[in-house]
């Protein structure tokens, strides 16, 4: 099989013929810049600026040779700018970003990112590798009739304005994107709708409105869910037949257990998302749907909404044994993520702490799991190259992949 037939067999829960396998096909199984980095030296793939997928997250967008040396099965379609320049980090390397990219970087070390108007939006600590938001534009919201204001923030929710490659231009890169490789092809919309919420409120604010502004949720869900839906079709229209995979990414859970109840979440997120969902799966796509942590009471809702592949699979989690997963939902859903802990054995000063681990994961995925293999989320700053090549070797020993 290509690696786009073995990721959509795997998707549609059948067996492939071997174990599909990712590092950077999505932004939330990718590998932070510094780690790429050395990678690259490791793998001896020529050094030189690195294209920066996630602004946030400081994840970068892999080359060819990258991808070709680790053997994966899918690559991701990011978003693109017209104009790029190179922001050299505090830390080291130095990266390709928009050229709207509003960084700067401090004397204590530390970054922060302005919108237009100047506002610090987004904070890198000195000691840090990525960064936090740090502004709610909809803090000071009382009433949800206030939200009428806000219609362009919304428009552009999850695809910033310095993203500003036109449609166009975007539809063409991504047909040919699509024509040169036989890996998935991973569309990153995002789309968040619960994210979206603490985001623009502010958790506290947000929270706050799940347990006691009802109204003020169902608006500000129905303003991002007009504005993802006329971004959908708009998608679909100009470049839904050059993707293969629609990844969205709304995280729900904590370490132990939900950031809501699975009834809360029923009531005031799921018909939104799941129309969005719904919309997708009727041009053919499928759909795999990122949320971190122990997020298991979720699954129903997933399955029953459409969504075809569950990201990350944080098996240090409660209740996110991939064992217990794939016994109780594995005939309805596959899985893209899960290979190995990246809490507790991807950054080991040992690279046998990574192999066992991949063989602990493979063996409580067993043979019935429709599994897309890759870490649990983004490959950290503090990773060795040593292990991520270990993590590649030992899922080849142990698959024949």
């Amino acid at each position: 099989m290509t690696g786009r037939e073995r990721i959509l067999a795997t998707l549609n829960r059948q067996r492939p013929d071997r174990v599909a396998f990712d590092i950077a096909g999505t932004d939330c199984s990718a590998v932070h810049v510094l780690t790429y980095q050395k990678l690259r030296d490791a793998l001896g793939v020529p050094q030189g600026p690195i294209k920066c997928g996630c602004l946030i997250q400081l994840v970068a967008e892999p080359e060819e040779a990258v991808n070709q040396a680790l053997g994966v099965d899918a690559e991701a379609l990011w978003f693109g700018s017209e104009e790029t320049k190179i922001w050299k980090t505090p830390f080291g390397p130095e990266l390709i970003v928009p050229e709207k990219f509003a960084v700067e970087d401090l004397p204590d070390g530390s970054s922060v990112v302005r919108n237009a108007e100047g506002t610090v939006c987004f904070r890198r600590s000195a000691d840090a590798y990525y960064f936090d938001p740090v502004y709610a534009p909809l803090g000071h919201i009382t009433k949800p009739e206030e939200l009428d204001q806000y219609d362009a923030m919304f428009d552009r929710w999850d695809y910033a304005p310095l993203y500003d490659e036109p449609i166009e231009a975007l539809a063409e890169r991504a047909r040919k994107q699509y024509e040169s490789t036989d890996r998935a092809v991973v569309g990153l919309w995002r789309m968040h709708y619960m994210q979206g919420g603490q985001i623009s409120r502010g958790f506290e604010n947000f929270f706050m409105d799940l347990a006691a502004d009802k109204k003020m949720v169902h608006a500000l869900m129905g303003k991002l869910h007009e504005a993802y839906m006329r971004r959908l079709e708009v998608f679909l229209a100009a470049f839904g037949q050059w993707i293969d995979v629609a990844f969205l990414t709304d995280d729900l859970g904590t370490q132990n257990t939900g950031q809501i109840s699975p009834d809360t979440y029923r009531e005031l997120i799921y018909p939104y998302i799941s129309e969005a969902v719904a919309r997708i799966k009727a041009a053919g796509k499928k759909v795999v749907m990122h949320s971190c942590g122990a997020v298991s009471s979720f699954i129903p809702s997933f399955i029953e909404m459409g969504v075809d592949g569950l990201n990350p699979v944080q098996v240090s989690a409660g209740g996110m044994n991939p064992r217990d997963l794939v016994r109780e939902y594995g005939r309805d859903i596959a899985f893209w993520g899960g290979g190995c802990d990246t809490q507790h054995a991807m950054n080991a000063a040992d690279p046998e702490t990574v192999r066992a681990d991949v063989r602990r994961r493979l063996d409580e995925y067993g043979p019935d799991a429709h599994l897309v293999f890759t870490q649990v989320h983004n490959i950290q700053y503090d990773v060795p190259p040593e292990n991520i090549l270990a993590m590649r070797d030992e899922f080849r020993l142990r698959t024949g992949g």
